[in-house]
């Protein structure tokens, strides 16, 4: 077993392009560590700088205390498991599994024995005399898994190893690595860019963006506490809500977040409320998730939107429905791309830049757009067409069809705010 320790590791590919961008990030002794991200964000390429197959342009690698920056990857003892499995052809199931330990000029019977007893454990036993060509995708993936297992390395890294595999392999291999990797005790460290992996597998969760870490924390921690607008965007199967919103403090009562046609106050008693009110006068932005709102009746009193169904989606556990509410959906802000080094190019030594241009000039025309929206759904057949405002979950059974007046509560519990450049106004608790 094995810790892992990356201090402010850059990496920096020909023609000055950006890939990791001085993270700093620790994997525990015995831990299941999933770096989680969209494509191209730099996931495969730490790993692949943990594994030795990449140099490190700057930063330190520590393994199990020791500096591994220049170590050769033979001396690391770690294993890595990578996509497309990356099996010997010509070598049966049996042999593929052995090869290390053959290498290793281990006892013939102690290769056998181990071999036999963990691909009963991963149940491809009935395939340990077929060559590769003649398995499924995950077969295959089992194999692959099993040759990175066998030797018993400290480390295991594994580089979306289940994105080639239709869901219900998915699903299945997913809890086998699960109860293999626990069963070991070995620290392992998964890259995925399936947020669904990430929340069943993972001890912690550590999101990349462009090459920067944006937040770490236990899948819990991230769900429900999202360090960034675009952590709790990206970490959600539904769309997230994402409003504009500006921010009073009526006669010094309450928080009021503005959002035109509506508004939601929040008392003083509230943790948050203090943080937001630094914002008076100014705008934030309102994050939602779609099972933070409830359809209400009409007579409900309590915080709510009202808006008219658009449109309604069955997927078949649930009803989704998009509400038109005359709000100014926000696009999530994403940090200033850091991959030709411009933000520090620029003066920016952080390379964190502002909001995007595009969210930065909504601000200023948002009184205006929230008069035409409220024009446009006074008249429905002006011939104007919106992209619907709010996300609802609605269960099993819809209570709406298109074109019903729709109301929905608010869990103000459940409200995100945020900067207008992405950032938690009350820091995530960690």
């Amino acid at each position: 077993m094995s810790s892992v320790v990356l201090d402010k590791v850059t990496k920096v590919y020909p023609g000055d392009y950006l890939a990791v961008d001085r993270l700093s990030l620790r994997a525990e002794d015995g831990e299941f560590l999933v770096l989680l991200g969209p494509s191209g964000c730099g996931k495969s390429t730490l790993l692949r700088m943990i594994a030795g197959l990449e140099e490190i342009t700057e930063g330190e690698l520590w393994l199990d205390g020791q500096m591994a920056n220049h170590l050769a990857p033979r001396d690391r003892d770690v294993a890595m498991v990578f996509q497309n499995g990356a099996l010997y052809p010509h070598r049966t199931v049996r042999g593929n599994i052995a090869f290390p330990l053959e290498i290793a000029k281990s006892d013939p019977a102690m290769v056998r024995e181990r071999v036999t007893e963990l691909s009963k454990a991963l149940h491809i036993d009935e395939t340990l005399d077929r060559r590769p060509g003649t398995l499924s995708g995950g077969q295959r993936q089992r194999v692959a898994m099993g040759r990175a297992i066998v030797r018993q390395p400290r480390l295991f890294l594994m580089d979306e190893p289940l994105s080639n595999l239709d869901a219900g392999m998915r699903t299945e291999l997913r809890m086998e690595i699960s109860a293999l990797v626990r069963s070991l005790g070995v620290t392992t460290i998964y890259v995925t860019h399936d947020q669904v992996e990430a929340l069943t597998l993972a001890d912690r969760i550590a999101i990349l963006n462009r090459g920067v870490l944006q937040d770490v924390g236990t899948p819990a921690q991230i769900y429900n506490d999202p360090a960034t607008a675009f952590v709790a965007a990206f970490l959600n199967s539904q769309q997230l809500n994402l409003l504009a919103a500006g921010v009073r403090t009526p006669q010094n009562q309450y928080v009021m977040l503005d959002f035109g046609p509506h508004r939601l106050t929040m008392p003083w008693s509230d943790p948050r409320a203090y943080a937001i009110s630094q914002h008076t006068g100014g705008q934030v932005l309102v994050g939602l998730r779609p099972d933070g709102l409830a359809p209400v009746p009409e007579s409900y009193e309590g915080p709510a939107f009202f808006g008219r169904v658009r449109a309604l989606e069955y997927h078949g556990h649930e009803w989704l429905a998009y509400l038109e509410c005359g709000m100014p959906a926000v696009p999530v802000p994403e940090p200033p791309d850091p991959r030709s080094r411009g933000g520090r190019a620029n003066g920016d030594k952080n390379g964190t830049g502002k909001l995007s241009g595009l969210v930065r000039r909504l601000f200023p025309r948002q009184e205006q757009e929230w008069q035409d929206q409220e024009q446009v759904g006074a008249n429905p057949n002006s011939g104007i067409h919106r992209r619907s405002d709010l996300i609802v979950r609605l269960g099993g059974r819809p209570i709406w069809r298109a074109g019903d007046a729709a109301k929905v509560g608010v869990d103000l519990s459940r409200i995100m705010i945020f900067t207008p450049d992405g950032a938690r106004i009350d820091p995530p608790r960690r």
